[in-house]
């Protein structure tokens, strides 16, 4: 059986995919950044990926949407600037936050089960309000809720990304059972040269489109199982000095590493900081120049970071470069959520 699921505040689509390589499908992706949206919809022959504020998406839409499909589950990371805006205004106005749309979604379709993932500083906020309030708000809805702080490379990433689950199941459908996370482990650990190694060495001078060796491990092979060629790979072009700065900082090591007279150049610590060859990289952002590769004096290209994320090589992100690095340091790790999609897919199972 297909089981079918909305992502809301979808970004570039790390969450769908980690569901859809569980065997969901995703039904319907909202998102306000249109970048992101492109990127959605390129990638996938069921152009589901809607360019729209959510707010606009309003429960008459919404409910006849559920009328002509049927979903399972709703998933998504509401942007977590919203969650400082709840408790400062009226929070029965559903238009003054984000987080709040979220909740609106759940109770206008009731899925069987619904996943909402933001950093884990939500844990701690306020003294722990939106932790409470999110327990809260669901539970009323009919929901069991259980919450976990994820660390992405316990379950196969190379990359060492914290992230908190709150994962919600139907009281009318699953009793008292709540949602069992499923156990990582440090050894599961992907380091930044397993997943990148294969890649051309760019600092050399080598096509970027063309891989270096064939697969060397088990998780390069699972990034290249559908792909011949790579794809946004583009280097960035930096300074002679910063080339040059770089190439002094160790493997593993950042600025504090370098004679003091480097630290006027960029003066915090976790500046000129180095991927660690033999660890996960540290979280992967933006697109920010502070952050290199372990071994070549750049930053990793869009496609290196999306490794590291775990987003598939036939995976392409559409737009500008500077965009690209957004949507996948805003993404899911897809292999995080497909760890969880599929624990969840077993529950659906055991219901049928």
């Amino acid at each position: 059986m297909t089981y079918k699921t909305i992502d809301l505040f979808c970004g570039a689509g790390g969450f769908s995919l980690g569901f859809e390589m569980a065997g969901f499908k995703t039904s319907l992706a909202i998102d306000l950044w249109e970048p992101a949206i492109d990127t959605f919809n390129y990638n996938r022959d069921n152009k589901v990926g809607l360019n729209i504020d959510i707010y606009e998406y309003d429960n008459e839409r919404l409910e006849q949407f559920i009328e002509e499909n049927d979903v399972d589950g709703i998933i998504g990371g509401p942007p977590c600037q919203g969650f400082s805006m709840v408790g400062t205004r009226d929070e029965e106005d559903d238009r003054n936050n984000l987080y709040l749309q979220y909740v609106r979604f759940v109770d206008v379709v009731k899925p069987k089960f619904f996943i909402l993932e933001n950093v884990k500083g939500l844990l701690t906020l306020k003294d722990g309000f939106f932790k409470e309030d999110i327990i809260n708000r669901f539970t009323d809805l009919g929901y069991n809720v259980n919450f976990k702080m994820l660390v992405a490379s316990d379950y196969g990433v190379a990359q060492n990304r914290e992230r908190v689950f709150f994962v919600g199941l139907r009281k009318d459908l699953f009793g008292d059972k709540f949602f069992e996370f499923p156990e990582g482990s440090p050894s599961n650990a992907v380091s930044t040269s397993e997943a990148l190694s294969d890649l051309p060495s760019l600092d050399s001078g080598e096509d970027p489109e063309v891989y270096r060796t064939a697969p060397q491990n088990e998780y390069q092979k699972l990034m290249r199982k559908n792909s011949t060629t790579i794809t946004n790979n583009q280097v960035t072009n930096h300074t002679e000095q910063t080339k040059n700065i770089i190439s002094m900082v160790p493997d593993g090591g950042n600025i504090k590493d370098l004679p003091e007279k480097y630290y006027k150049v960029r003066n915090y610590s976790s500046a000129f900081k180095r991927m660690n060859s033999k660890k996960p990289s540290t979280t992967i952002d933006c697109g920010h120049r502070n952050y290199f590769h372990y071994k070549e004096n750049r930053v990793p290209t869009v496609r290196e970071s999306a490794r590291i994320q775990s987003f598939p090589d036939d995976y392409f992100f559409t737009n500008s470069k500077t965009s690209q690095y957004t949507q996948v340091g805003n993404a899911v790790p897809p292999l995080l959520a497909k760890t969880i999609a599929v624990e969840i897919k077993k529950l659906l199972d055991d219901l049928n």
